[in-house]
């Protein structure tokens, strides 16, 4: 059997996402190419049910590669964050910061069409099963097989985007005993007044309860351990709306539920960025609880980070090795931020919800505390920009 050639391409992205198809644009708008590569179709991307907080320091980022899908795009002008059957609230508002928004929310199909509007026809290995994975040194070599044909492409940098990392050996796991149920409702107001672009952060003992504006209606990331989870999963909607009413409140009421997902939510993080010319981004590099929405902001950073460092210096061992030490920061704060907040507000402890209750209370009355946390939500743990 004859082997195929071996193609040379100098940057080969894993994984044709949100983050990876950021890099890609980014390093495209250096003059820099790159090629992805996918185990799906791009046409894939369409059926994800989920919807994304993004902060606006994503926004600002995504702009600058005219990715930014502006009309699809509902913004967060001020967040609710509270604790269910305690006292103390805060209220974070874009005004304080003279930003048009705090955050937006926009459903994964639509970034995903916005990042390929303006993609090459030859930019993605679509539909591409990877086969073996070779490092060297100063080349990996990828084997790939695409459309019944094998492929051997030697690449001077391979960057993972894939997503989740499931069992490597290389990435520390931590279950957090939680699912997120996902689907969008429709909120009623005894005004008559639609949702305000107001965001809500509910703690419970279960575990987070998030509402994010999206249109006319909400998103809704409904945290429970598993067996309760099984149990909203089998509802009706009119029961699904009383468990979901339960939990939030009387502030408003809910109706009309969607289709309903689920996934389960683990911390997943992997020590070592940058291994040879290899490097891991987004979701291979972390994984994080979706409370406060972190996890996809931080993939953003990662993505045009690196994109800026290959910019400046080309595909350099010590400068990637640089690049790993210049993400600890942004990384560990995401990591202590969101893993701190659900492992101290998911329970039910009568001396820690007092300890909430004040916290809460002490942030909405400290101004500089609640800007510390804000900023570092739209923009990171080094504050960008």
């Amino acid at each position: 059997m004859t082997e195929p050639p071996v193609e040379n391409i100098d940057i080969l992205i894993v994984g044709a996402g949100p983050v990876g198809l950021t890099l890609h644009l980014a390093l495209a708008a250096g003059g820099q190419p790159s090629c992805l590569v996918d185990r799906r179709p791009l046409s894939a991307q369409q059926g994800d049910p989920r919807a994304l907080a993004l902060s606006h320091g994503a926004r600002q980022l995504l702009e600058q590669i005219d990715s930014w899908p502006a009309r699809a795009a509902t913004s967060i002008e001020t967040i609710h964050v509270s604790q269910k059957d305690g006292f103390g609230r805060t209220l974070i508002d874009h005004m304080e910061y003279a930003l048009p928004a705090l955050g937006y929310v926009v459903r994964y199909r639509d970034l995903a069409a916005a990042l390929t509007a303006g993609l090459a026809e030859d930019a993605v290995l679509a539909e591409a099963e990877i086969l073996d994975i070779a490092p060297g040194d100063e080349h990996v070599t990828v084997s790939l097989r695409q459309a019944g044909q094998l492929r051997t492409i030697r690449s001077k940098l391979l960057v993972h985007a894939e997503g989740t990392p499931g069992d490597d050996p290389a990435v520390r796991v931590s279950d957090y005993d939680q699912h997120a149920v996902i689907c969008e409702v429709s909120p009623i107001f005894a005004n008559g007044a639609g949702h305000g672009r107001r965001a809500w952060e509910r703690f419970t003992p279960d575990g987070p309860l998030a509402l994010l504006p999206l249109g006319n209606e909400y998103s809704v990331v409904f945290t429970l351990p598993p067996a309760k989870a099984d149990a909203v999963m089998a509802m009706d909607d009119d029961a699904f709306i009383a468990a979901l009413q339960q939990q939030f409140g009387q502030r408003m009421r809910f109706a009309r539920p969607g289709p309903r997902s689920r996934f389960p939510l683990a911390l997943r993080l992997r020590d070592t960025l940058v291994e040879g010319n290899e490097v891991w981004i987004g979701n291979t590099a972390q994984t994080l609880h979706p409370v406060s929405g972190q996890g996809f902001n931080l993939g953003i950073r990662d993505a045009w980070q690196l994109s800026e460092i290959l910019l400046r210096h080309g595909i350099d061992r010590t400068q990637l090795a640089n690049y790993a030490a210049s993400r600890r920061v942004d990384r560990r704060g995401s990591v202590l931020f969101t893993d701190g907040i659900v492992r101290s507000f998911s329970n039910d402890n009568a001396p820690l919800k007092l300890l909430r209750g004040l916290g809460l209370l002490a942030l909405d009355l400290c101004p500089p505390a609640r800007h510390f946390v804000a900023k570092r939500m739209i923009w990171g743990a080094r504050a960008w920009p």
